[in-house]
């Protein structure tokens, strides 16, 4: 029977799959966009709310220039989106920015890049979440008191579903990735089309008056506003790069299929923020970091949250109360939230690429039941929830942490890039290639310098709102990669066979350990025996005089074969007698090998454990130190074990020879 764990298990993640089934989670092009485009979609719900937010920091009179520091962010983001394209192409084995840095700038720069993207996948989740859990809240004010109860209760939603696999976590989150598009895609087109028709739209906080924090800005102080005000737009940017690392997961063509979900991807991206800013324009919509600053609120500003942009637009387009809003504000906090998926997927790729390149633990390179990489989902909604329990699920404050990481892997892709196309200019041929070649490397240089710009831009401006936490975290993620890559190297060199021939040990000696003779004990002196080492002794540590007499008299009633050997212990201690007794015959027999046989009992029960086993369990840990000794258990099953007992598949005679293979437990 198996056991509540395994059913619980089982309900969630599903039955497990073979591996030769892994072909058939591939994706197609339908799929694959909600599932490494969702985050870059959903950065249309608040990648507009955050211009604006640093723009009202010198009052309303700055407000105008929110379509050209949009218009900027839509330009790299095309610049971005180009650049990657020709990634997808040209590295499709889904190492993405990673690959590109280490085979082009060597490996520290490929690690900078790897710890970068690991630091942005963490923040895609709970910046993705947070937000929509924002949205939600616009919608149900009431649920403000419990914000990070929800947000992690989401997270184990996510982590659910992918656990489930790739393939399934797309069917699962397609339907509200698009109904985001075709709601946002809608609400812009009416939107445009009442003020085309001279009923422009209002936003409910149009009368709102702003109390600005900076008042009288120079010029260095407006262009520091509006850089800041770009580097807050730029998060319209994140997770642009996650297709260039899940191209194993498509379908072939792998390259091609990927390069044209990249193109789609953007140009929805686009057509969405370009759409969703101007009518934030037109419907003269007010935001500001504390509600407090805002002149007219009519609620409590020290407890009610003011509504998020796309929600105070949707209202004004379509009313507060119709059913258009309430579609729009349920998917925009579904999409949201399913933006974690972009990380979901792309945090355990670039692990499990990490961890074959021995920069991560093995562990994180394997898969699970559902053939998704499992130990690298688990991790990332770990670190995740423990970052929305330490902002309070502060969206706000969150993705002051978040872009750093981005602009530092598109700045180093991108000179990679340019760098591989001097390469393969080197070894073009004809006149068309090397135009091609040119092309490419025109593109990747332009987004080395504008993405390196930005990058610089974001360091100033948000360094010390919280950015400074992870220009911090990626050093440390690069030294801990390096280590864990140093001792598998050092691992690997120290057990490589080399030319010299073994030296077989002279002589195996077998100790049996015993504290009292039973059935337990008999069959290690009979396992012992039928491995025919040169000597064989078992060996008893003198804790109690009683017990060692009763042992001694038990041995010899039943007349066992082989001799017992009893090693003082004044001090009451099992472990540290033995291994001084090992040590000192392996001092004088050093060419020698020394068996250890120690019989335990198999229990059916995780309390039994804590009753059993305890001076087995010390002792083997610590022969696993000494060398020149071999630790075998013998264990002896009680009856509490035969619940947990792998059903015994038998076949009659002939069955396997007429080619019946089902096994009948009998």
């Amino acid at each position: 029977m198996a056991s509540p764990i395994d059913l619980v298990k089982r309900l969630v993640v599903g039955r497990p799959f073979r591996s030769d089934r892994l072909g058939e989670t591939l994706l197609p092009k339908r799929l694959a966009l909600p599932i490494f485009a969702s985050d870059p979609l959903s950065s249309v719900a608040y990648a507009t709310q955050e211009i604006l937010l640093i723009l009202t920091l010198g009052g309303l009179a700055y407000l105008h220039l929110a379509p050209w520091v949009a218009g900027a962010v839509i330009v790299l983001l095309a610049v971005v989106v180009l650049s990657y394209r020709q990634v997808v192409q040209a590295y499709p084995s889904g190492g993405g920015s990673y690959e590109v840095v280490a085979k082009n700038l060597g490996p520290i720069p490929g690690l900078i890049v790897a710890a970068a993207l690991l630091v942005d996948y963490v923040m895609t989740v709970a910046v993705s979440v947070a937000a929509g859990v924002d949205n939600i809240i616009s919608a149900v004010p009431d649920l403000n008191a419990h914000r990070v109860a929800i947000n992690i209760g989401f997270i184990a939603f996510l982590t659910a579903m992918n656990l489930r696999g790739v393939r399934e976590s797309g069917r699962a989150f397609a339907i509200p990735t698009y109904a985001f598009v075709v709601g946002v895609l809608v609400m812009v087109v009416v939107g445009l089309g009442q003020a085309a028709l001279g009923h422009a739209p209002v936003a409910e906080s149009a009368h709102y008056e702003i109390h600005s924090e900076q008042v009288g800005l120079g010029a260095a102080g407006l262009a520091f506003l509006v850089l800041r005000a770009f580097s807050s737009g730029c998060t319209a940017l994140t997770g642009a790069e996650a297709i260039s690392n899940g191209v194993p997961a498509f379908r072939k063509p792998k390259a091609l299929n990927a390069a044209r979900t990249m193109t789609a991807m953007g140009a929805i991206s686009i057509a969405m923020f370009a759409g969703v800013t101007v009518l934030a324009m037109i419907t003269h919509t007010r935001v500001t970091e504390n509600t407090c600053d805002l002149a007219g609120f009519p609620g409590d500003c020290n407890t009610d949250p003011q509504r998020t942009v796309i929600a105070q637009i949707a209202a004004a387009v379509f009313g507060g109360n119709s059913i258009p809003f309430y579609f729009l504000m349920v998917t925009t906090a579904l999409i949201l939230i399913l933006a974690a998926n972009t990380a979901y997927n792309g945090f355990p790729l670039l692990n499990s690429i990490l961890a074959q390149h021995r920069y991560m633990p093995r562990q994180l390179h394997t898969r699970g039941d559902r053939l998704a990489f499992s130990n690298g989902i688990i991790l990332l909604a770990v670190i995740a929830g423990v970052l929305i329990y330490a902002f309070d699920g502060s969206a706000t404050r969150l993705i002051q942490l978040y872009i750093v990481g981005v602009f530092t892997s598109f700045t180093l892709c991108q000179v990679g890039m340019v760098r591989h196309w001097n390469r393969e200019l080197a070894t073009a041929t004809t006149s068309s290639e090397k135009l091609r070649i040119h092309r490419a490397r025109l593109i990747n240089a332009f987004g080395a310098c504008f993405t390196g710009v930005v990058l610089v831009v974001v360091m100033i401006t948000k360094f010390s709102h919280g950015a400074y936490l992870v220009v911090f975290a990626m050093p440390i993620l690069v030294v801990l990669m390096y280590l864990i890559h140093r001792h598998y190297t050092a691992v690997r060199a120290e057990l490589d066979v080399d030319d010299e021939s073994e030296t077989l040990p002279a002589r195996v000696h077998a100790l049996v350990l015993v504290s009292g003779w039973h059935k337990a004990t008999r069959r290690a002196v009979q396992f012992a025996r039928a491995t025919r080492p040169d000597t064989i002794t078992a060996i008893t540590v003198d804790v109690d005089d009683a017990d060692t007499r009763q042992l001694h008299q038990d041995w010899e009633r039943h007349d066992v074969a082989i001799p017992l050997k009893v090693i003082e212990s004044p001090y009451r201690e099992i472990t540290r007698p033995v291994i001084d007794y090992i040590k000192r015959v392996r001092k004088s027999q050093p060419r020698d090998v020394i068996s250890i046989f120690i019989p335990e009992y198999v229990v059916g029960h995780w309390w039994e454990n804590l009753l059993h086993n305890q001076s087995s369990l010390r002792l083997k840990a610590r022969l696993l130190f000494e060398p020149g000794v071999m630790v075998t258990s013998v264990p002896w099953q009680l009856r509490s074990s035969a619940a947990r007992a792998v059903p015994r598949a038998e076949h009659s005679p002939g069955e396997i020879r007429r080619g019946i293979t089902e096994t009948v437990s009998r």
